[in-house]
């Protein structure tokens, strides 16, 4: 519950999609980078032990001396956690492999889904000014997803434009159901967000209009497209606005933010 006497609390968006490959990540940096960009203070929790946030945002893995590991069980100052990247308005909290042992170990905790949620919304976080925090969930249902819907405002799922698409948001609906069941009842669906289309490509509109049908108003206007610079903006460590600013996925992902912004300042009217 969020405390009326503090002065600024950041919306909370988790990304998740169970699914492997459907461009979780990079649409974690990219609309990261891209409400930056329009003035927004961000930051992005990754809480993939891949630590592919970190990497494609130019944390080198010998700079994540700290890292959600430490966020989530042990006892560490935000100030020594939260780092830089090279987008103005945009830090981290990096992770690393050692987050994969977290599910074992949060296990014993009785406040073991409560860890995140508590971490963000600590006192200290008010000096940072955060307007978003989007966390970067593993391709998996498990205890540190759980933790960041515990945590979040709302869900948002990137939903790549290929065939089964909708078949795998069953299980992530009924976890979401789940957690608004049990901890988090305000939780809501961001919305759904699709990812690799190629308007040429008759099966992507498919999809498309499969996920309109049956989500409606939940999935977003903006399609991110298939995109050779959005794939190759993670080997040079950048987002794509870095990487090739007016490539279509840089415009895509800018249109994203700004569709994302206008829906949440309809929704607080």
């Amino acid at each position: 519950m969020s405390d009326p006497t503090r002065p600024h609390t950041a919306k909370i968006i988790a990304v998740a999609n169970q699914k492997g490959g459907v461009g979780k990540t990079t649409t974690t940096i990219n609309l990261g980078a891209a409400l930056a960009e329009i003035g927004c203070r961000v930051l992005i929790v990754d809480l993939d032990p891949q630590g592919n946030a970190s990497t494609g945002l130019g944390i080198e893995p010998d700079a994540r001396d700290y890292t959600t590991y430490e966020l989530l069980l042990e006892e560490i100052e935000l100030a020594q956690v939260i780092q830089p990247t090279r987008n103005e308005h945009l830090m981290i909290v990096p992770a690393t492999v050692d987050l994969s042992s977290a599910d074992m170990e949060l296990v014993s905790n009785e406040k073991r889904s409560f860890l995140l949620s508590d971490a963000l919304r600590q006192p200290a976080m008010d000096a940072f000014g955060f307007d978003f925090i989007l966390i970067d969930c593993p391709p998996s249902l498990n205890l540190l997803t759980v933790n960041a819907m515990v945590a979040a405002h709302s869900v948002l799922v990137p939903l790549q434009s290929e065939f089964f698409a909708l078949e795998g948001l069953s299980q992530l609906m009924l976890t979401i159901r789940e957690v608004r069941q049990s901890a988090n009842p305000d939780l809501r669906i961001e919305g759904v967000v699709l990812t690799m289309f190629d308007g040429r490509n008759n099966l992507s509109s498919q999809v498309e209009q499969d996920a309109r049908d049956n989500l409606g108003d939940l999935v977003f206007e903006t399609r991110i497209p298939r995109n050779v610079r959005v794939s190759e903006a993670p080997s040079y460590s950048l987002p794509v606005l870095n990487y090739d600013s007016s490539s279509k996925g840089a415009e895509a992902y800018r249109d994203l933010a700004r569709e994302l912004m206008k829906n949440n300042t309809r929704k607080a009217a």
